[in-house]
């Protein structure tokens, strides 16, 4: 089971607000295709897809392979940009054995309950050689990511996540090697006053898993932040390939 099991709510208040920037977009577009040697006909795996926007990204930056979605909540397939999306998870891919160029994960890692089994069906549905590409936030690493500055409380919650070894470890049994790990830096708004603006306590699973007291202080210190700054907000991510 996910950390979280998602919603109707949930799942429309990730659509409305969890959006990358064009900009941002471009700077993953440039590291994606680093690591992915795009052909025609590829297959291209979204891995909890969410409301579809990265798989939605990825028919744009691959106009010539396939892009499969598969998301394993109702609520969040309901709420798809992209179409269609299968049902399924990361220890069950419904794909055949090898048929599966690369995979993409975006902020979905630390929902997965069990790592050496989803490992194990990656390695089932991905041609050998094939990557494995994670955008996300791993325990141990919150210096770049700007939430933690108000919300100093959910770090003990990033701790909880997979550390980059827990996920080279559990990956490297079922056969895969670590390739690179990159911060891609995002504009994620143009000033802290449009962070006060759209955010949204149940689109963000950290500020989910912190209490409303600590969630309510974290506010606090956001909006009296961004009565001082005016200045673009920008964080990073991490990127961890294995093939």
């Amino acid at each position: 089971m996910a950390r979280i099991a998602y919603n109707a709510a949930d799942a429309a208040a990730f659509k409305a607000t969890r959006h990358v920037t064009e900009d941002s977009l471009a700077a993953w577009q440039a590291a994606v295709i680093r690591h992915l040697d795009p052909q025609p006909g590829m297959r291209v795996l979204d891995l909890g897809s969410g409301t579809g926007s990265w798989a939605r990204a990825f028919t744009t930056w691959l106009p010539d392979a396939e892009v499969v979605a598969v998301e394993p909540s109702a609520a969040m397939r309901e709420q798809s940009v992209f179409a269609p999306v299968l049902a399924g998870n990361a220890a069950h891919i419904p794909l055949p054995d090898g048929s599966v160029d690369a995979v993409w994960l975006s902020t979905v890692i630390h929902h997965v309950p069990d790592l050496p089994a989803a490992a194990h069906e990656l390695r089932r549905v991905l041609r050998p050689g094939a990557p494995v590409l994670i955008r996300s936030g791993f325990a141990g690493r919150p210096e770049r990511i700007s939430l933690f500055r108000y919300f100093p409380e959910a770090i003990a919650v990033l701790d909880t996540f997979p550390s980059i070894a827990d996920v080279e470890a559990a990956f490297g049994a079922a056969g895969f090697a670590l390739a690179a790990v990159e911060q891609i830096p995002e504009l994620t708004a143009t000033s802290l006053g449009e962070v006060v603006a759209s955010l949204r306590r149940e689109a963000h699973t950290l500020l989910q898993l912190i209490d409303d007291d600590a969630y309510a202080a974290g506010l606090r210190r956001l909006h009296q932040a961004a009565q001082a700054d005016s200045g673009p907000v920008i964080d990073a991510l991490d990127l961890l390939v294995l093939r």
